[in-house]
């Protein structure tokens, strides 16, 4: 049988997540922060599956009622950002089961194209890991998921971390030319947010102005600026209050080509490691984009590859 979200369900499918989701095991707080509270969740599109009184599957799919920014709700588009099924249920076409009820929500919903799971601002995971999750990969293509692209996690450790001679040169000759860099000033998040908005995604902005608003020090925001204007940016400890996680971090395009984003990695590496923080790591990037050599020539390795998924959905 399926339903959709009751509560009460949130015990039973945190403790499925974490027999099934291996490698990514969750608490119940967070599963309250990043679904039941999430501004777009609508109780009809977290689908369970029961027998005898069981729960043995769930699947959870959202449209925006929520503008990131603006009133743009990118109509037309759904998530996915998770599914999973008992592993004594497996091959008894549950998953399938799901999958057809949530895209019957997502269509509902105006939505005529499903993606697994870019969904910002509150995804699991950028995609699915198809090393760790060799059958969920494969359930998607079955689905009619195809690959959109495949983002990469990197780590870096920190234990070791001494700050280059030569980036602190390089900061020097570009403080010299009129470019300053250090923790953005209380009066710089206005500006700071619009910048991250315009120059880059609503996402950005939207994590620095949560993280604050949620207790993070502004210390952990840092900025370049050339001639006071705000012309890049790096933090860190914005997301779910995890110190360790970097990002993010983008430096104006006119402004690249100058080592600004070099000199922000590097200050924001050197103030975790002041904190003792042990590693840096984020989620997301391409390997081949200027950011994923900057992160690779620095230090970092990737660690984990996640494709985003897309499915047209039937009208």
């Amino acid at each position: 049988m399926y339903r959709s979200f009751q509560n009460g369900d949130e015990t039973a499918i945190t403790g499925l997540w974490n027999r099934t989701l291996h490698q990514d095991p969750i608490t119940l707080q967070r599963f309250f922060r990043q679904v039941l509270l999430d501004p777009n969740f609508d109780p009809k599109g977290l689908i369970v599956a029961e027998q005898d009184g069981k729960l043995i599957g769930a699947a959870y799919a959202l449209t925006r009622k929520l503008a990131m920014e603006g009133t743009e709700l990118e109509q037309g588009s759904a998530w996915v950002t998770f599914f999973l099924v008992d592993s004594a249920y497996t091959h008894r076409r549950v998953g399938h089961g799901l999958m057809e009820q949530v895209e019957q929500y997502a269509k509902s919903q105006g939505a005529e194209k499903m993606f697994f799971s870019s969904y910002a601002p509150n995804y699991f995971l950028p995609g699915i890991d198809e090393a760790a999750y060799p059958a969920g990969y494969a359930f998607l293509q079955k689905e009619g998921y195809r690959r959109l692209y495949s983002p990469v996690a990197m780590h870096r450790d920190l234990l070791d971390y001494v700050y280059p001679e030569a980036v602190g040169e390089l900061k020097r000759q570009r403080e010299s030319e009129g470019y300053s860099f250090g923790p953005a000033a209380k009066g710089d998040f206005p500006e700071l947010i619009c910048f991250a908005n315009e120059k880059f995604n609503p996402d950005w902005g939207r994590a620095i102005r949560e993280g604050i608003l949620q207790g993070l020090d502004p210390s952990q925001v840092l900025a370049a600026k050339n001639g006071g204007r705000i012309v890049g940016f790096a933090m860190f400890g914005g997301y779910e209050g995890i110190r360790e996680r970097f990002g993010p971090f983008g430096v104006d395009e006119s402004e690249q080509g100058k080592g600004l984003g070099k000199i922000l990695l590097h200050d924001a590496l050197f103030a975790m490691k002041q904190l003792t923080l042990q590693s840096a790591w984020f989620l997301w990037t391409s390997e081949t984009s200027s950011a994923g050599h900057l992160y690779l020539k620095h230090g970092f390795k990737t660690y984990r590859q996640f494709h985003v998924m897309v499915k047209e959905l039937e009208s």
